[in-house]
């Protein structure tokens, strides 16, 4: 198989990465020698079959181990905790004509009602994880449109590729549909589906039925609903919350303060979170605390709440203007309030963002100058690695260590800046500890299903 990469990793089972920069924060071990301003560390790191070995000082391992890399940061691979793959690259055939968050619903729900078969669903979805994976991410949780019949063609198709991607891509499933779904009939076999594949039970917080208010009285009585399903089920929640420049927008706290009431033994994952960034000082601290008193992670996916928040209401050429604000929640307050913080990819050429490419590495990249992830670098690169690992309960991945499993992205990369700098289209990718091929499926591999 061809590795195509910046260096040829040696293909015995025992060889080494010699004199390359690890993060700290991400070592399961002591660091071997010091820790530099910017997290990373100079070492040697020996790899044994399909494990790391050994994580040694730079120069420690033999030469004749393999290649000296001079300083290539070396990083785990990389976990999405929110992603859309039954949604991806389907924007040549459903345009947003506004660039909003109406626009992309008016042009994705159409396209979902009349062309995602079973085989459409599969190509896209395959594509998806195809690109991933050459990428060096290991794990996905993706939101799969639930709005009935979508179900019933959706599902049986992402359990096949879930078997089939194990031990490449681990995949976890997750619902998206209008809260209302959930005061009907439609939402109880909902969640019995959800139960049946082993998935997570989520909502967005906006209603499909015309209501009076952001966020309207029944807005209580649908999660409290939500919280019956997955309590009788044994699920946990994974919910779009306040995906909104809405100042109005605010159910993180009302769902905060409801799992701590009921005292919900599940995991909450709360998903953009954009208006919290909008509230005064004193209903932020009141959210904050909420949220770590009912233990809800969050997610940040900041390139398409960049993309799609503060459009022009009216949208298109007529009415073009700058953004005034990044439509990004507050990752530095609710990572130093004591929150897992985690940076998602989310969508994928599709009408709710019309670029990306499944890189979690990319994705990293622009969150960082987005929300100012620098100054220092810190331990940030752990919102795309341990960070998610842990809110997906994937222990095996996002770390590096004695014993660990050897997968992992090499970069030519030195250090952070070179990282953020220059895309890294030569990275080499080593999972199970061995270089895989990272060429990338070609676009024109969908054109029959999307260029119509």
């Amino acid at each position: 198989m061809p590795v195509t990469g910046f260096f040829d990793p040696p293909a015995a089972s025992r060889y080494a990465l010699r004199r390359v920069h690890v993060p700290a924060s991400i070592l399961v071990d002591p660091p071997p020698g010091p820790v530099d301003r910017d997290d990373l560390v100079f070492c040697d790191l020996v790899i044994e079959d399909d494990k790391v070995a050994e994580v040694v000082a730079a120069g420690s391992a033999a030469p004749e181990l393999g290649p000296d890399l001079d300083r290539s940061l070396v990083l785990p691979g990389m976990l999405d905790a929110h992603a859309h793959l039954d949604k991806g690259h389907i924007v040549p055939r459903a345009r947003n004509q506004t660039g909003d968050l109406l626009g992309a619903s008016a042009a994705s729900g159409p396209d979902r009602s009349s062309r995602w078969h079973a085989e459409d669903v599969r190509r896209r979805l395959e594509f998806g994880l195809q690109t991933a994976y050459a990428k060096g991410v290991v794990a996905i949780r993706t939101h799969l449109d639930s709005q009935a019949p979508q179900p019933t063609t959706t599902f049986p198709v992402f359990e096949k590729l879930r078997a089939k991607w194990a031990g490449r891509v681990e995949l976890q499933p997750s619902t998206i549909c209008p809260i209302d779904t959930f005061l009907t009939e439609e939402g109880r076999q909902l969640a019995d589906r959800v139960a049946d594949m082993g998935g997570n039970l989520g909502s967005g917080t906006r209603f499909v039925a015309p209501v009076s208010a952001v966020v309207p009285p029944e807005f209580d009585v649908a999660m409290d609903r939500i919280f019956t399903l997955a309590e009788e089920r044994g699920l946990d929640l994974d919910m779009h919350v306040d995906e909104s420049s809405d100042v109005e927008a605010r159910t993180l706290i009302r769902i905060a303060r409801m799992a701590v009431k009921r005292g919900f033994k599940g995991r909450i994952l709360a998903g953009h979170c954009c208006a919290l960034a909008l509230q005064t000082d004193e209903l932020i601290r009141e959210t904050m605390d909420a949220c770590k008193d009912a233990g809800i992670d969050i997610v940040s996916l900041p390139a398409v709440n960049l993309y799609l928040q503060a459009r022009p209401a009216q949208g298109g050429n007529a009415a073009r203007r700058t953004p005034q604000w990044r439509g990004v929640t507050l990752l530095h307050e609710l990572k130093a309030h004591g929150l897992n913080v985690a940076i998602g990819g989310d969508n994928v050429r599709d009408p709710f963002y019309g670029y990306g490419d499944h890189d979690m590495l990319e994705n990293f990249s622009q969150a960082v100058k987005i929300a100012h992830l620098d100054h220092p670098h810190d331990d940030w690169i752990t919102a795309v690695t341990s960070v998610p690992a842990s809110i997906m309960q994937l222990p095996q991945f996002g770390t590096l260590g004695r014993g660990r499993g050897a997968d992992m992205i090499v970069t030519r990369a030195r250090d952070w800046h070179e990282l953020l700098s220059r895309f890294q289209a030569d990275r080499v990718v080593i999972r199970h500890g061995k270089a895989i091929d990272t060429t990338l499926p070609d676009y024109r591999l969908l054109d029959d299903l999307v260029r119509i």
